[in-house]
């Protein structure tokens, strides 16, 4: 199996690649379209400021590629958020793969969310074998509220979507490469996905 992590410049990938070799795979990282296009799973991370991580994937193109691949993708953190039609953060227009806006949590609560949180109302293959209210770690200040497309929820203020499903496309607002042996366990749910969209 061929799993491709996608560097461009706005990703902690370091990270998933440990731990997706914790789960005796191999990954590779790349921004080479032809790659990505030829990988069995995809994975689009991203850490830091909405709009410079888009202005990186349009300058490699990849904000055309991603949208138009038809094997499974995850999105985490970041990379879940650019994936949805919009971000308040820098005004940023992301890739529309979830029907969803990003919005930012209000001066009522500390932001970012840092630390750990639950997930429930848990609705895809991606959680398999995961139960209701485990812990995952988050770090974020913006968010996509409930929405179609939510497959996991979590409560920071209000309720949100932390997980989203379209298709071949998930995205996870948690790190599960950071997030013990039930994060391990999604990203091991997510490569083990057989495509029957």
């Amino acid at each position: 199996m061929k799993i491709v992590i996608i560097n461009y410049g706005a990703g902690n990938i370091q990270s998933i690649l440990f731990a997706i070799e914790r789960l005796g795979f191999t990954a590779v990282l790349t921004n080479n379209p032809e790659e990505i296009k030829a990988a069995d799973k995809v994975i689009f991370p991203g850490v830091g400021e909405a709009s410079y991580a888009m202005k990186m994937l349009k300058e490699s193109g990849l904000d055309t590629l991603i949208p138009t691949l038809t094997q499974p993708v995850l999105g985490i953190c970041l990379g879940m958020q650019l994936m949805c039609k919009h971000t308040q953060e820098g005004d940023t227009t992301g890739l529309g793969i979830f029907d969803v806006d990003v919005i930012k949590f209000t001066p009522k609560v500390k932001v970012p969310q840092m630390g750990w949180n639950q997930i429930y109302n848990l609705k895809s293959g991606l959680f398999e074998g995961i139960t209701e209210n485990e812990y995952m770690y988050l770090v974020h200040s913006f968010y996509a509220p409930l929405c179609d497309e939510a497959i996991a929820t979590t409560n920071y203020e209000v309720e949100y979507a932390s997980a989203l499903e379209n298709k071949n496309f998930f995205g996870t607002q948690f790190h599960p490469e950071k997030s013990g042996d039930v994060g391990e366990q999604i990203l091991k749910n997510f490569l083990l996905l057989t495509p029957n969209f």
